[in-house]
């Protein structure tokens, strides 16, 4: 697409009428166009493929604690010092009891995340029996977060009902070993292709805020594209103490909604999800409901939004949106 010829707002109906960026484009705009009117662009591109829908996910920490890996930002790894809460898998009946009071809260999908690699042995096998027992009980459908697992595993997981697989790449590929060191980025990358060739929708986003560059984000949006993703959360980093990125100040509002809207112009038809840093938003990112951003998760997360299911259920209907 010849962007430079183009404003942000004719650039969005291009991508309205079919045509999508590539990183081979003049990608200036992005950044040069004043908020508002890249908003604006963004909103346009979103009521095409999304129209007034808004879709809510909920997670539950379905195990805390005690990760052997060294992601910088996380509270959950053992090589950090946070106190996070510590325990092994949940029961299945707690999990359920969650999940109904969520569904009947009015969200669309219910998730499992877990610390850790990987869920295996007897965790895993508590996981899928988990699953059978929420799929016999909700309508919602039902997300999983387990980390890097095989074919055979994720077989196992669309048998007892599961639908979707969350699995961030986090960032880019350039600034990924600057954030975590015992496993790659390829190895995220092969964890989503086979989850995908197993049947599932794959739901991967990143954090941002952690350090990388404008050009970092932009990388990351088209990593995405090119992996198919229909489901982008976007977490603006919400710095814990006790990990290396605890002095790391919060990013700005501006900065958050133009990420936003960056990737809604990069992934058209993608639900691109607000997720932890909400708070960093005015009115926790009513404006970026209007402007890129399709979906969130609400209610009790790992890094809190401030916001309830309730809350954002009012929010939605007060901009003439549903969920």
């Amino acid at each position: 697409m010849d962007t430079e010829k183009f404003t942000a707002l004719e650039i969005a109906e291009k991508i309205i009428d079919g045509e999508n960026l590539t990183p081979a484009d003049d990608l200036k705009f992005l950044l040069e166009t004043p908020l508002e009117e890249l908003q604006r662009g963004a909103g346009l591109i979103q009521k095409k493929f999304f129209g007034n829908h808004i879709d809510l996910c909920t997670i539950i920490n379905g195990k805390s604690g005690r990760c052997g890996e060294d992601c910088k930002y996380c509270a959950q790894s053992a090589k950090n010092h946070t106190g996070v809460d510590e325990y092994n898998f949940l029961p299945a009946k707690e999990i359920l009891a969650v999940a109904k009071m969520n569904e009947s809260a009015g969200v669309n999908r219910f998730s499992i995340v877990t610390s850790g690699r990987a869920l295996s042995g007897a965790d895993f096998d508590k996981a899928v029996e988990t699953y059978k027992l929420l799929r016999e009980n909700l309508k919602i459908d039902l997300c999983a977060s387990h980390g890097i697992l095989n074919a055979e595993q994720f077989k196992k997981l669309r048998e007892a009902g599961v639908t979707s697989y969350h699995h961030n790449i986090e960032t880019s590929r350039r600034f990924f070993p600057q954030i975590c060191t015992s496993h790659t980025y390829d190895d995220r990358i092969n964890t989503i292709k086979i989850a995908q060739a197993a049947g599932f929708n794959v739901c991967s986003g990143g954090i941002i805020g952690m350090g990388e560059n404008w050009q970092d984000r932009i990388d990351m949006a088209f990593e995405l594209f090119n992996l198919k993703i229909k489901s982008i959360p976007i977490n603006a980093l919400m710095a814990v103490k006790g990990t290396p990125l605890e002095n790391r100040p919060p990013l700005a509002a501006e900065e958050i909604l133009r990420t936003v809207a960056i990737f809604r112009y990069i992934n058209p038809a993608a639900n691109i999800r607000l997720a932890a840093g909400r708070k960093l938003l005015k009115d926790f990112g009513a404006s970026a409901f209007l402007s890129g951003a399709s979906a969130s998760i609400t209610g009790n997360m790992l890094t809190t939004s401030g916001t309830t299911i309730k809350s954002d259920i009012e929010i939605l209907k007060k901009l003439g949106l549903e969920n």
